[in-house]
């Protein structure tokens, strides 16, 4: 890892190396970054940069821990509660490139 390396950067390279699809909260502690709102934030901007370079970023949808409804739309960002059951109890989206 390069000290000249931007965030957005170092976020795409993770993701490419990766063997497992990891959540915001698994990439910010990777990349040593305070919170997982900025992951959030760089991650919309990832999916169109590695697009342009032939690459996908693929969502694994969020779903609940209690009911086991999964988040249709795979968004990028973790919902604040199931629609189903009203359980705040979320596993969040999980995020790889290919």
């Amino acid at each position: 890892m390069s000290e000249w390396e931007t965030v957005r950067e170092r976020m795409i390279k993770l993701l490419m190396e990766t063997d497992q699809p990891l959540s915001a909260k698994d990439i910010a502690f990777e990349l040593g970054l305070e919170s997982e709102r900025l992951v959030y934030e760089e991650l919309s901007h990832v999916a169109k940069t590695v697009k342009r370079k032939g690459y996908t970023l693929y969502i694994q949808p969020a779903y609940c821990k209690k009911c086991g409804y999964v988040f249709k739309d795979a968004k990028i960002k973790k919902p604040s509660k199931c629609p189903r059951c009203r359980s705040q109890w979320i596993e969040p989206p999980r995020f790889i490139i290919r």
